[in-house]
């Protein structure tokens, strides 16, 4: 054992060591826990894992743990590797089917769908799906998870897509509406098109279009469809009259 560890064994109780490794994010942790084998054991402890794991998964439950599971940071680096897995299953799903850089709105809701499904948390879509190097398709669909699925608050999800530098970023959405009665005679179908941030949808500005994210084509509207943005547009709507 070197010299500058006996040190830290005889300065530092234990109690504060793990009150230390307890404050800090997983990757702090792991970070420490490599100095020595006295951060080695105290960033190890069980009780750390137990509540990262809880935190991060406050759904999970003790019954859907593998018997053979030895101690809780096992059970979160497996639980993280599945979670990756699933993201990945949905991303890939997802860049499939905008191969032409738009998304039909049956494609998009199935994503969503597949998230609520594989049972993600917030702390998961923000690893996995609020990357900027990511298709912003991608990241409209981790922000409608996490307002709809997850009912996360519109500023806890703002302060998120600012820290990941993804708030600014804007989609195109575009949906078609039958046409009105009127006097016994249809009127022209009409359609709708609109830019806007991921910062609009979580405000009042894009709430229609939010609206009609998450409705998809029911009712009025019978065609969806989602297509990645100009990054030098601005945020505008504007109606056209189509044929009916």
């Amino acid at each position: 054992m070197k010299q500058s560890e006996r040190n830290i064994q005889r300065t530092l109780p234990l109690d504060i060591a793990l009150k230390i490794a307890s404050s800090l994010h997983v990757l702090d942790l792991c970070s420490l826990g490599s100095c020595s084998q006295f951060w080695r054991d105290s960033c190890g402890s069980d009780s750390i894992w137990e509540s990262l794991t809880k935190q991060r998964w406050p759904s999970l439950h003790s019954s859907s743990f593998d018997p053979n599971t030895k101690g809780w940071k096992e059970i979160y680096i497996r639980m993280h590797r599945e979670k990756a897995g699933s993201a990945a299953e949905v991303v890939g799903f997802v860049e499939q089917c905008s191969l032409s850089e738009s998304i039909d709105v049956g494609d998009y809701q199935k994503a969503i769908e597949d998230l609520s499904s594989m049972q993600l948390s917030f702390e998961d879509v923000q690893m996995f799906l609020f990357k900027p190097k990511l298709n912003v398709l991608l990241n409209l669909v981790g922000l409608h998870y996490c307002i709809f699925c997850l009912e996360m608050p519109a500023d806890r999800v703002m302060d998120t897509l600012v820290g990941c530098n993804i708030l600014e970023r804007k989609v195109h959405v575009k949906w078609w509406k039958l046409g009105r009665w009127f006097y016994g005679f249809r009127m022209r179908d009409e359609s709708c098109s609109c830019w806007v941030s991921l910062e609009d949808l979580l405000t009042g500005k894009g709430e229609e279009v939010l609206g009609v994210l998450r409705r998809g084509a029911v009712h009025e509207v019978f065609r969806v469809e989602i297509s990645i943005s100009n990054p030098t547009s601005t945020s505008w709507c504007q109606s056209t009259q189509g044929q009916g």
